[in-house]
């Protein structure tokens, strides 16, 4: 199999058929690094939507009755051809999304991780038998897929958002309809080829990119035939679907937006923490929920640490994401470029101090110069908002209690960084903070062995480990007598 851009499908996939959308209309995918157009795909119609729906509801009773072996030997063939593709799908990624190639193969290795893991766990969906208290019958409880789920995914990471809701939902028997988003429908439609060539049957995946998600996705989740709905995006956004799956009520998987504290303790190893900061903060160039979004340092290494944070981030190679040696690639469109300028420009405004940064990049691309921002003042608009680029804030604080008061200063709770020498204050602290993961001297949390989710208004339930395929079983009580 060979993946490109100029090779796959690039119209609907729906019941294991590649279909034009239901009006003919296409849409196109643009290189953010150079406004270059890359591809036409189809913009699939609410009837399209519609379509997959059926094609999902009738794929579900067989899928489902599908052994656990079947469905795990699946993911397995399509873990593997992902890691065969490793390299097409990784310049694929950064073309579309505009993140730099080792950042584009770092999320296809994770990404096929999610289908490993899922093919591991599709084999373990256990039950339970005992006793009633009574003594009067037995309790058994069995687990069953919950029926046809809805995904919508994001930009940032295209294929790893994918893999972490699809690999689950196959391994419990459950049929899909992926709504990619519109920046980066390419790397969908490439899985959606991977999965087919791996043995999933017609209309167990369903692929339909468009430009009309608003509409499409209500109807989805107005079809009382949709049992599951996963999203990925704003907290605001989620606010509204959550409003809509009520209706039917369909459950749902919402991994939203956050606002991760990174806070670095006197006595943390300052080289130790500076290199996390920069895989924390930088990491997808900062468009990512985990991303550190404000950076609280304790007073007496405050200027130290802005100081060696600046430099590091000054020496970032900015540039087309497939170009040798480049770190940073461009912001993913032009007005989340403008977005960053805005809370930059803010927060200067406020009095921050600009020690490296603070401008868009001139020419074509949407790119933004990697900034440090010192000085920051408590309360200030910057650190009550998800930047979602390459923007560090830094605010200082006097002791544990208050670095803990500043974290949970958020609605949001996804997860948060800590960095101290001290293991006891760094667990304390963490049992302390109110979110759902948290890094300990570290700058990155996610893995598909752990449950990855948030806890306030970035999320309802969890993505990844066992937990993630509980997601998509529904538990089933039989009391029996013998």
């Amino acid at each position: 199999m060979a993946i490109s851009i100029e090779t796959i499908q690039k119209d609907i996939y729906i019941n294991g058929q590649w279909r034009p959308a239901g009006d003919g209309s296409r849409f196109d995918v643009v290189d953010p690094a150079n406004e270059n157009v890359l591809a036409s795909v189809a913009d699939a119609t609410v009837e399209d939507a519609v379509a997959a729906v059926d094609a999902a509801h009738a794929a579900g009773p067989a899928w489902a009755a599908s052994s656990p072996r079947e469905r795990a030997e699946v993911l397995r063939r399509a873990f593997e051809l992902m890691m065969e593709n490793k390299e097409a799908l990784a310049r694929m990624i950064t073309l579309e999304s505009g993140k730099a190639l080792p950042e584009a193969r770092g999320e296809v290795a994770y990404a096929a991780e999610f289908l490993r893991w899922f093919s591991e766990e599709a084999v373990r969906i256990l039950g339970e038998v005992s006793m009633a208290p009574s003594g009067n019958n037995r309790i058994i409880v069995i687990r069953q897929p919950i029926g046809v789920a809805v995904f919508v995914t994001p930009w940032n990471f295209p294929a790893a958002m994918a893999t972490r809701k699809i690999g689950p939902a196959l391994a419990a028997g459950c049929t899909v309809v992926l709504k990619p988003a519109k920046e980066t429908p390419l790397t969908a439609l490439a899985m959606a080829e991977i999965f087919e060539l791996a043995g999933v049957p017609p209309g167990v995946v369903n692929v339909v990119p468009t430009t009309r998600s608003r509409k499409s996705v209500h109807v989805m989740l107005q079809d009382k035939r949709v049992r599951k709905f996963s999203f990925t995006g704003s907290t605001e956004t989620g606010r509204v679907l959550l409003t809509q799956a009520a209706e039917n009520i369909v459950k749902c998987s919402m991994e939203l937006g956050g606002n991760a504290p990174f806070i670095v303790f006197a006595d943390a190893d300052m080289d130790v923490a500076l290199a996390a900061a920069m895989v924390a903060k930088m990491r997808n160039g900062g468009e990512s929920c985990t991303a550190a979004n404000r950076f609280y340092v304790e007073k007496p290494i405050a200027d130290e640490f802005a100081r060696r944070f600046a430099d590091l981030m000054s020496e970032v190679k900015i540039g087309h994401g497939l170009d040798d040696g480049i770190q940073l690639g461009p912001m993913v469109n032009a007005s989340t470029r403008d977005k960053v300028a805005a809370i930059v420009d803010d927060a200067l405004a406020d009095g921050a101090t600009l020690l490296t940064g603070g401008r868009a990049l001139e020419g074509k691309g949407y790119y933004y110069a990697p900034t440090v921002l010192s000085n920051v003042v408590k309360g200030a608009r910057i650190l009550k908002q998800e930047i979602f680029g390459p923007v560090a804030p830094i605010a200082t604080f006097e002791g544990e209690d208050e670095a803990v008061a500043l974290a949970n200063d958020t609605e949001f709770g996804l997860v948060s960084f800590v960095h101290t020498r001290d293991l006891a204050k760094a667990l304390r602290v963490a049992e302390r903070i109110e979110s759902g993961m948290v890094g300990i001297n570290r700058g990155v949390v996610s893995d598909p062995a752990a449950p990855f989710g948030g806890w306030k208004q970035s999320g309802v339930g969890r993505e990844g480990a066992h937990d993630g395929l509980l997601e998509y079983l529904e538990s089933k009580y039989i009391a029996a007598t013998w």
